[in-house]
């Protein structure tokens, strides 16, 4: 049982933080050293036959004697979804293309869980519920057949893309601006709405397992007319135990790539997650309400955030009341984003023990990405983030954005003052430092909720070349230091609604109104 862990880890101080409690990192799939090969049950890896059948015989056998390794070697195998089992290792070796074919047919309307809510969607092409000791290893690619379920918007396209995706075949909306594959995905999302407010969705109380819609009136026979609209996330893995992805190449997810959720001791670690930058929900890992976790040395080129935390989302998500904790991201690099890491937003059960090191950004839309909303509710803490290299970010080198309205960038904010209730959300004692950003629209911005300011940020050596520099609205506690910046319009720091505000140890801010402050610039 490796724990990776290192005496540095467990026993440094963070000068940013006057305390580090430490963090546990996950333990590691224990699986039984047996193996067996999909040709043996008839899988043919020729790109025409479907292996469903074959595949799904070599893991349930293999599980049944007692857990081991399933090979997929070298070729191109076309599947629908493969249910897991637990002691299994997916092994897919180098030459070898799983192709999830896109045939809504294929994939029954099951429990699961979606943008933080627990709902009814289309059987994951790789699912997993209530398992143990998991894993899906090897140098071969999966390919969840994205293209024929994703929507795709035509502000994302050239005229020239757009006629061709139209000549194509599906349909378009009503203004003409997004695509659909079918008539039934576009109608679904006002299908299901009205489905909602005849059958009201519920879950049930913290102590139920994601994606079991116990008490829900609502069956999977009531959704069936819009199956193809709820399209599923490529890997989905609910309330399980010692996970690992290692090694594959993740990649054209119909939604969301890899989401664990309600999971305990996940290691993700040299995996490549690709997804078209236009692909509609294209984000690459969603780690969800999950439980000691270590990201690293992986690479992620995907449509929507790339590296996310999250906890369920408003009412449902807080009394669920699972957090994502003790979560360890490092080594990794993301190129095209809306976010390289990410917390929100859906948070509402909260985050909290977080330690993120020795990123690359590289044309990501922002780098490091904090969001969320009133009423979500939620507390996100001890957060600490360092030594992270960013070039051509499109918005913002660092965010914190508490009016996200599910748009792209970070701007919106307003001064009337909310009551504070169980819903309003929380973000406080975070750390960053050692940050380098090589272009950036704003190298750091903070909108914080009147009726509850971000509470004690602490930014130590930020070096950054922006447009514009540090803009502070509605934040308690944030020291700067050792801050040097380039940027194209001046001044370079601005502060409004805010106290406590300190540059290299000097008070800046007064408790209302805005002050503005030049920075150190870079030679």
């Amino acid at each position: 049982m490796n724990r990776h862990r290192t005496r540095n880890e467990t026993e440094r101080k963070p000068q940013c933080f006057e305390r580090d409690t430490g963090y546990p990192l996950p333990e590691l799939p224990r699986i039984p050293d047996h193996r067996v090969n999909v040709t043996d049950y008839g899988a043919i890896g020729d790109g025409l036959d479907l292996c469903t059948s074959a595949l799904q015989a070599a893991i349930d056998d293999c599980a049944a004697s007692g857990g081991g390794t399933v090979v997929i070697p070298a070729g191109f195998w076309r599947t629908g979804p493969l249910t897991l089992r637990s002691r299994i290792n997916l092994h897919a070796e180098s030459g070898a293309l799983v192709q999830f074919d896109s045939d809504p047919e294929l994939y029954p309307l099951v429990p699961s869980h979606f943008e933080g809510r627990s709902e009814w969607r289309c059987q994951a092409p790789l699912d997993g519920s209530a398992l143990t000791d998991i894993a899906i290893t090897g140098s071969g690619i999966f390919d969840g057949g994205g293209e024929g379920w994703r929507p795709v918007k035509r502000f994302k396209t050239t005229e020239s893309q757009w006629t061709k995706l139209v000549q194509s075949g599906g349909v378009v909306d009503a203004a003409n601006e997004i695509w659909w594959p079918n008539a039934e995905a576009r109608d679904g999302e006002a299908y299901c709405r009205e489905l909602r407010e005849r059958l009201t969705m519920t879950s049930t109380n913290a102590e139920h397992e994601y994606g079991q819609l116990s008490q829900n009136p609502a069956s999977s026979e009531d959704y069936l007319p819009a199956r193809t609209y709820l399209r599923p996330n490529m890997v989905s893995l609910r309330s399980c135990q010692r996970i690992l992805l290692e090694g594959p190449t993740f990649q054209n997810s119909p939604a969301w790539c890899l989401h664990p959720v309600g999971c305990e001791d996940v290691t993700i670690r040299g995996v490549q997650v690709r997804n078209p930058w236009y692909s509609q929900n294209g984000d690459g890992l969603d780690l969800e309400s999950c439980t000691r976790a270590l990201v690293e040395h992986s690479l992620f080129d995907v449509g929507d955030d790339a590296i996310c935390l999250k906890s369920g989302k408003d009412e449902e998500g807080r009394r669920a009341g699972m957090p994502c904790q003790s979560i360890t991201i490092r080594h990794c690099t993301v190129y095209h984003g809306h976010g390289g890491v990410v917390i929100g937003s859906e948070m509402s059960g909260g985050v909290r023990g977080v330690r993120v090191s020795d990123c690359v950004f590289s044309g990501t839309e922002i780098g490091l990405r904090f969001k969320s909303a009133r009423g979500r509710g939620g507390v996100v803490e001890d957060i600490l983030i360092e030594r992270i290299v960013m070039r051509d970010i499109v918005h913002e080198g660092i965010s914190f954005h508490l009016f996200y309205a599910g748009v792209e960038g970070s701007e919106g904010s307003d001064d009337e003052v909310y009551p504070v209730t169980e819903a309003t959300p929380v973000f406080r004692d975070i750390g960053i430092r050692d940050v380098i950003c090589g272009g950036a629209a704003t190298a750091l911005l903070v909108n914080g909720l009147p009726e509850m300011p971000l509470r004690n940020l602490r930014i130590e050596g930020l070096r950054a070349v922006s447009e514009k520099g540090i803009v502070l609205r509605h934040a308690d506690g944030v020291e700067l230091s050792n801050v040097a910046l380039r940027t194209g319009e001046q001044p370079q720091l601005t502060a409004h609604g805010c106290r406590n505000v300190k540059l290299d140890g000097e008070s800046l801010a007064p408790a209302s109104g805005i002050a503005a402050a030049s920075i150190r610039s870079l030679s």
